[in-house]
């Protein structure tokens, strides 16, 4: 049965939801207000950092943010008197602080604006792994920036360096000497073999959605660090791809970019650069698509369809098929491996489903002429996405989320399940991919965790999502011994798949946002987010464990975080990246997104005559200290 599209909203209700509707359900009608022309389908896949910067509503919190609808609320203020380190205190426990600034004071209904770190990314030259470069998206500057930390001691301390991202050549865009871009984000690092560190940005205009400039183009650029560890990067940064679109005519996104470089030594594309990303058309369509630069990031090729034609993809929502069949498409990582091989692997939607099956699947395409050209996807596995978090939570329509169990609404950040992969570096043939999925062994479906179809907003439902230890979000993985031509989970329903986390205390909890390497030596490595400790899973609390294997079957289970972190309460706690990072070509280095320091504001009443500013903090609606997002990480060994 084909999945029902969502009519299309009507004029002056659209208008402040324009974007926000990103990660939602199937419509296929178009938008029926000005600014962004996305369709229905492209929305719902559109990443939460794209929506999110891009949404009218997200450049203030809005009035609910200060009457404590999830943001901060001054009624309940409580001064604070920082300590000798200004609060800024560079470890939790064994966690190591990544990013090295303080805290800026925003306004309360600005929460999250000139203060978050979110989507990590991190990378280690394998000529020194004790170098390493790691990106984040960086919100001191007010909007959205592709932050950057490095650390030359294996992760012990981290120092700041800053990205020169205030404007790139203008000539594609109307050949105007320079573009100045609003917004950017969703970073990606990785090291080549010479000792040079690059990271990936993507950059875009918010257009009169939500500013007065009509300029909504968008764009990937390339920086390279060259020599110094990721302390400095070039300028101006080297285009990807972009589109231009300083009129603002919204027909057009490019999204959810991510890099790679061939880094092996011997590979017959040593050092090739490789960016893939998620083209939202006009015609509705997202197709993936691939360039690769062969001088060191200088230059980059014509893009290249990633995301070829395949008799997997049967259901394609009546929308145009220029590229084939697989015409909805989202989260691609590219990877390599020692051979040259190149492998992207991404979610898709155009599987179709009967009843009340709501799942969708994974596929790989890979290359082996240097990124030239791709042949026919596999599929890699299906995986169920996270549930609506409107009908289980009550905020964040058209957006999935982890619910916590009970009664409480605390856990409101928008997530969803997406696919992280690697070679193993010992055996070119064996590659594996971990992905979540809220169906898996240890979904309980006895206890009522079945599949429901599709929320009024296109986002899954499922029974038992607040009912104790029945559904809960696994990470699966699904192995291919034979170079990427079938996997585990070709044929292989998600409910019997090998899942990572299957601890006792994990069969009843969630996991979610993980991210997966290899060592050196072939062992595997998944860090993830994890309600396993503790009241976690009726809190909405959480922490960071990290699960290996050298089996790929039986996992061993570490908790990376020293403590466990609240609900995100920034940016009215809606917001808190959509994915994390991992390298571990020595140890495990995870690198997270943390809510365990407080957030500030100015104090009420204070800041006029007679009475000079001071720090307060408060509570929120879903927490009970409002809380800032740090970049935190670690090095611990790889469990077995």
């Amino acid at each position: 049965m084909k999945r029902q599209p969502i009519m299309p909203l009507v004029a002056g209700c659209v208008s402040g939801l324009v974007l926000i509707v990103a990660m939602t359900g199937h419509a296929i009608g178009q938008n029926a207000s000005g600014g962004n022309k996305l369709l229905g389908v492209q929305k719902r896949l559109l990443s939460g950092f794209a929506s999110f910067s891009l949404d009218k509503a997200s450049v203030s919190n809005g009035p609910n943010a200060v009457k404590g609808a999830n943001g901060l609320n001054p009624s309940n203020a409580t001064n604070f008197t920082p300590g000798a380190s200004g609060d800024c205190s560079p470890q939790i426990g064994s966690n190591v602080k990544v990013n090295q600034n303080c805290l800026n004071l925003s306004d309360p209904d600005l929460a999250g604006r000139a203060q978050a770190q979110n989507e990590t990314s991190v990378a280690q030259d394998p000529n020194a792994p004790q170098h390493l470069v790691a990106a984040f998206n960086d919100y001191r500057r007010g909007d959205g920036n592709c932050g950057v930390a490095w650390s030359t001691n294996g992760g012990q301390a981290w120092h700041d360096s800053t990205v020169p991202s205030g404007f790139v050549r203008g000539t594609a865009f109307g050949g105007v000497p320079r573009e100045y871009f609003q917004s950017a984000g969703d970073p990606s690092v990785a090291w080549d073999s010479k000792g040079n560190a690059y990271l990936s940005c993507q950059m875009f205009m918010r257009g009169l959605v939500a500013s007065n400039n009509p300029d909504q183009s968008s764009a990937v650029y390339v920086f390279r660090s060259t020599g110094n560890f990721g302390a400095s990067w070039n300028f101006p940064a080297r285009p990807v791809i972009e589109f231009d679109d300083v009129e603002g005519t919204g027909s057009t996104l490019i999204d959810k970019p991510y890099m790679t470089v061939d880094n092996a030594r011997g590979s017959p594309f040593q050092d090739r650069v490789y960016v893939t990303w998620t083209d939202f058309a006009a015609d509705g369509t997202g197709y993936i698509y691939e360039a690769y630069s062969s001088d060191y990031g200088e230059h980059f090729s014509a893009p290249v369809i990633v995301s070829t034609d395949s008799s997997l993809c049967g259901n394609t929502y009546g929308i145009p098929t220029p590229q084939g069949r697989c015409n909805e498409n989202q989260n691609s990582q590219p990877f390599t491996g020692p051979d040259g091989t190149l492998y992207v692997v991404y979610s898709n939607f155009n599987n179709v489903v009967t009843g009340s099956d709501n799942r969708n699947q994974i596929l790989v395409t890979k290359s082996t002429n240097g990124g030239a050209s791709f042949g026919s996807p596999v599929k890699v596995a299906d995986y169920y996405d996270l549930p609506d978090c409107f009908t289980y939570q009550g905020q964040d329509p058209f957006r999935a989320c982890v619910p916590e169990k009970g009664a409480t609404t605390n856990s409101v950040f928008r997530a969803s399940n997406y696919p992280s992969a690697a070679v193993d570096p010992t055996n070119a043939s064996r590659i594996v991919v971990a992905f979540g999925s809220y169906i898996n062994p240890n979904s309980k479906e006895a206890n009522g965790c079945v599949p429901a179809g599709f929320s009024v907003f296109g986002t899954n439902l499922f029974t038992g999502v607040k009912t104790a230890e029945a559904c809960n979000n696994d990470i699966l993985v699904s192995v291919s011994s034979d170079g990427g031509a079938s996997f585990t989970g070709t044929l292989t329903d998600p409910r019997l798949l090998t899942s990572a986390t299957s601890t006792s205390a994990q069969t009843t909890t969630d996991q979610w946002f993980q991210w997966l390497a290899f060592t050196s030596s072939g062992q595997l490595a998944i860090s993830y987010y994890d309600r396993q400790y503790g009241n976690s899973e009726t809190t909405g609390f959480s922490d960071i464990s990290l699960s290996g294997s050298v089996d790929m079957v039986h996992f061993g289970v570490k908790r990376v975080s020293s403590s466990s972190m609240p609900p995100p309460t920034e940016f009215g706690g809606q917001f808190w990246g959509d994915y994390g990072g991992l390298s571990a070509l020595d140890r495990a280095h995870p690198v997270w997104s943390d809510t365990r320091n407080p957030a500030f504001f100015l104090c009420p009443g204070t800041g006029v005559p007679g009475s000079p500013p001071a720090i307060c903090t408060g509570a929120a609606a879903n927490a009970t200290l409002a809380n800032d997002q740090d970049i935190f990480a670690d090095s611990v060994p790889v469990p077995h």
